[in-house]
């Protein structure tokens, strides 16, 4: 066997069908189809001259074989990255990084964050995803994404984890309405949809008002509930930082005699199988952020 006839992305192949356990993932991590991986493991076999798979029907293991050379391969595949990182510096690292993302994140500590990442590492892709914290948290198990900022408590041995703030919650309605209401049957009440970590925290504080026999409306997009509120279109529970522009120009107040409400914690997570210093670079800066700091950075 002639090593030249093994390339960087053979092994780099194989090590992301490991870390995410199917062709379909590793070609999606790897911007390619789930074709050329196939033929990519093909080729490392056959110049090899080893199995690397087992395939029972659709089901798919490493071999013993391929288990070994994933060992060996990855500290050196790792410690080729730094090298490269370290002779051009951050400036010159490549490649594509998903983020996901809920809503208050995205609107809060976010822009920043990308701007200055994508100031930092210009030759980076970034491909960012806005979407409920359960479905980041499975997009991330699977492969789908990078990094994922989330609301509320996040455990899962595969995943390492880094608390970025605290969220306040806040009751707000528009002037009108707030200076009308007396827990009146006819004023909706506005709450996150029961998918969202937040919505547990909401139903409860609502349970615990004067207006804990009323009708709760749902809504699944905390911006449109914003502006639902600000068009007098009833009660809700917000947080504070996509709140703010509204709360300073008078369009949101605050609402008397209300229950108070816990904040909530806000996550950055990773997988732990993922060792690429761009990658855990960028981790190591997104967990210096704080949630409720928009203009927080989290400097290099």
């Amino acid at each position: 066997m002639s090593i030249n006839r093994i390339s960087l992305y053979h092994l780099e192949t194989l090590l992301w069908i490991d870390r995410l356990g199917t062709f379909s993932a590793a070609a999606e991590r790897l911007n390619t189809t789930q074709p050329a991986v196939s033929a990519r493991m093909r080729e490392l076999e056959q110049r090899l001259a080893t199995r690397l798979f087992r395939r029972d029907g659709r089901a798919m293991s490493l071999t013993p074989a391929a288990r070994k050379l994933v060992r060996d391969c990855d500290p050196l595949l790792r410690d080729m990255q730094l090298a490269l990182m370290g002779s051009g510096g951050l400036a010159e690292a490549s490649g594509v990084v998903r983020i996901g993302a809920g809503e208050i994140a995205a609107a809060s500590c976010l822009p920043p964050f990308v701007a200055a990442l994508k100031a930092d590492m210009p030759g980076v892709g970034l491909e960012i995803e806005i979407d409920l914290t359960a479905n980041l948290i499975q997009q991330l198990l699977t492969g789908r994404t990078d990094l994922a900022f989330a609301a509320g408590p996040v455990a899962h041995p595969a995943l390492k984890t880094s608390p970025i703030g605290d969220v306040a919650l806040v009751w707000l309605a528009s002037p009108r309405v707030a200076a009308d209401f007396r827990g009146d049957a006819r004023v909706p009440v506005w709450s996150l949809a029961s998918h969202s970590p937040i919505h547990g925290r909401m139903r409860d504080a609502i349970h615990a008002s004067r207006i804990a026999q009323k009708s709760l409306n749902l809504c699944n997009n905390a911006r449109m509930m914003i502006d639902i509120a600000c068009a007098d279109g009833g009660v809700g529970i917000f947080p504070e930082p996509m709140v703010r522009g509204e709360m300073a120009s008078g369009a949101l107040v605050e609402l008397a005699d209300m229950p108070a409400l816990a904040p909530v914690e806000f996550r950055v997570a990773m997988r732990v199988a993922d060792t690429e210093p761009v990658l855990m670079r960028i981790f190591e800066r997104a967990a210096r952020l704080r949630v409720t700091a928009a203009n927080d950075t989290g400097g290099l």
